[in-house]
């Protein structure tokens, strides 16, 4: 005779024993070789900050940390050079750019992807051939046409230039993003009663978001990063961007470290937080169309 066990309310289950984790050497070195290529490439960024902080009088020692931290080399750094307003020619360069950038390369990126038109292709290697333009290469025509124009020290001249330069990455990364969409996504919407434009803004855009994000993080941070043509195009103190703020602390005779350090401290600073927030937009908008 069969007999059947009653289970009590309010038993528990007899949980599953957690399979053991077993260890592989292969992931041990992995780690180790990881964790010292990390230590390898922010050992340059600690010795930065720990120089930004040194006292002067400390800067020639061999010890690696300072027996006292200068916090007052941020504030002194501030207070004696015009570090706030290329800061601020820099904020106005890189967003202005960045903006400029979307603007034409999102029209010219979705005609380029959903329009099969003659010279496409032609168009396509044209964009590409542009980006293997060195800014070194066109510094004496630049600096000839925008003298010519009255617009050297503007903020508008280092706006269109670092925005044309960044513009054929933009087209082309965009250009390919959109391409993975499916067209039919917007023919459904126009169905609908959307117009193109209304297609495109509505459904394309959202979909195409890791692909712009990568346009304008890699548009902000080579305008952020921009030198030459920020030294040639300007020559008055409080209208140069921030690298070449920087590079004002290196003198004829001497260099003060200290201030240099510090000023370049608050330069990383900003571009580290926005790609912070961003990073993994920037990598999905890499690979895309990768798979399939």
């Amino acid at each position: 005779m069969a007999t059947a066990t009653a289970t009590r309310p309010g038993s528990q289950k007899q949980k599953s024993p957690k399979p053991k984790r077993t260890f592989r050497p292969r992931t041990l070195v992995i780690t180790v070789v990881a964790w010292a290529l990390a230590a390898l490439f922010l050992a340059p960024y600690l010795e930065m900050v720990i120089t930004a902080l040194r006292p002067k009088s400390e800067l020639r020692d061999r010890t690696y940390l300072p027996q006292d931290f200068e916090w007052a080399n941020f504030i002194d750094v501030w207070k004696e050079s015009e570090l706030g307003q290329n800061l601020q020619v820099t904020l106005l360069v890189a967003g202005g750019a960045t903006l400029l950038v979307l603007l034409v390369s999102l029209p010219a990126a979705y005609y380029t992807a959903r329009m099969r038109y003659r010279g496409r292709k032609a168009f396509l290697l044209l964009v590409l051939v542009t980006q293997m333009f060195q800014p070194t290469a066109l510094l004496v025509g630049l600096y000839r046409e925008f003298h010519q124009l009255d617009m050297l020290n503007s903020v508008w001249t280092l706006i269109i230039t670092n925005a044309a330069f960044n513009l054929a990455f933009a087209v082309w990364i965009l250009t390919a993003y959109i391409s993975s969409i499916p067209p039919e996504l917007e023919e459904a919407a126009m169905v609908d009663g959307t117009s193109r434009f209304g297609a495109m803004v509505k459904v394309t855009l959202p979909l195409a978001l890791p692909g712009v994000v990568t346009a304008v993080i890699f548009t902000f941070i080579t305008s952020w990063n921009e030198f030459v043509m920020g030294l040639t195009l300007t020559t008055e103190p409080d209208k140069q961007p921030l690298t070449v703020g920087i590079n004002n602390f290196i003198g004829a005779y001497t260099v003060e470290w200290n201030y240099l350090f510090a000023a370049s401290v608050v330069a990383i600073v900003p571009v580290i937080v926005l790609f912070a927030f961003i990073e993994r937009h920037v990598v999905s908008g890499l690979t895309a169309g990768s798979v399939k």
